[in-house]
């Protein structure tokens, strides 16, 4: 018998998320982003299950594109981030893929590359995130480069949206208002919106969408928005029972004894721990659900188990599946017991947990 920690990973749930970004996005086209593993959901299968639906995948680096184009996926792919180094644009050329432009080094890279093909490119502006991106005076110019070279093709241009998961935070339209002063005289497709700028602002749409986290079920809004109710959890990362005991009221548990117990309490061992990607920090309280009955964390996370309170389920009984963030725990919730976001849970799910 193996251990009983996975990660359960619904493919007609991610489906369902991308047509829902679809009908967000209207005429626009879709980047499924896929980075840093399909967000730790195993970037092959979740690709694999959007073939023909999504429009384009985007991931972080060469190396990523590369293990999508080994695995036989032939659909767009864009580099994020665009390339590291001038002599990754040969590879970029090689695999067939489109690559962001953020910064003078790589204009200038592009314009001595002698490509096989012309090469899409996605030339960002830093409209206030002030991370990646081009300044304001910067971007035409850059623009009036890419478009004049003939190993250049077709140049979108594109934002990232630093606050869109705050709707009643100005700092969106200010970012937005700056965008269509800068590139509004320009003839070109334009991407404005990840997942958070796709679900609050509609204003953010432009010819290519960009989600991310939303295909993978939560909300950058948070649970109370409506949003969260309208995409579907993809990933259950789920356990089991090892062990059942009674403890008398006082009697700590776990390192530190953080969680003493306060009445007779029944407590559960679940075999997963932060070496599989729970949060070590989870709160005391952090939800959890045992046969499909809510109850909570009580003590701290250890490498391979965490405990469980089992007080208020007195049916529960050696071997009984634990839910640790799913369809009934959000993984938002879980999140912000840790002082999270549910991104870092996704990705941080460790190798050791199979992904069924």
């Amino acid at each position: 018998m193996s251990r009983p920690t996975r990660a359960r990973i619904d493919l007609d749930a991610l489906r369902h998320n991308l047509r829902h970004a679809r009908d967000l996005a209207g005429t626009a086209r879709v980047v499924a982003v896929v980075k840093a593993n399909g967000y730790g959901h195993g970037v092959v299968p979740i690709a694999r299950a959007l073939v023909g639906q999504a429009d384009a995948f985007g991931v972080a680096c060469v190396e990523e594109a590369a293990e999508l184009r080994e695995s036989g996926i032939s659909d767009p792919i864009l580099l994020l981030e665009g390339v590291f180094a001038p002599d990754e644009i040969r590879l970029v050329d090689r695999l067939g893929l489109s690559m962001v432009v953020h910064c003078r080094e790589q204009l200038e890279w592009m314009r001595a590359a002698r490509p096989v093909r012309p090469l899409d490119c996605w030339l960002k502006l830093d409209s206030g995130m002030h991370r990646l991106g081009l300044t304001p005076e910067a971007l035409v110019p850059a623009y009036r480069v890419l478009t004049e070279l003939p190993q250049v093709g077709e140049v979108v241009l594109m934002t990232h949206l630093a606050r869109a998961d705050e709707p009643d935070q100005p700092y969106t339209s200010r970012q937005l208002a700056l965008f269509g002063a800068v590139c509004g005289g320009l003839k070109a497709r334009r991407s404005l919106a990840s997942s958070a700028g796709l679900l609050a602002w509609p204003d953010a749409v432009g010819d290519w969408v960009r989600p991310g986290i939303m295909l993978y079920g939560a909300s950058p809004l948070g649970d109370g928005h409506p949003s969260a109710a309208r995409l579907h959890p993809v990933m259950t990362l789920e356990s089991a029972l090892i062990a059942v005991r009674d403890l008398a009221p006082g009697e700590p548990i776990g390192y530190g004894g953080r969680f003493v117990c306060a009445r007779p309490t029944r407590v559960g061992v679940v075999a997963a721990g932060y070496a599989d990607g729970y949060p070590r920090h989870a709160r005391d309280g952090t939800p959890a659900a045992v046969n499909g009955h809510l109850t909570r964390i009580i003590g701290r996370v250890s490498m391979d188990m965490l405990t469980v309170d089992l007080t208020e389920v007195p049916q529960a009984r050696l071997g009984d599946p634990v839910e640790l963030w799913g369809a009934r725990v959000s993984a938002n919730a879980v999140a912000a017991a840790a002082d999270t976001i549910a991104y870092q849970l996704f990705t941080g799910v460790t190798s050791r947990v199979p992904r069924v």
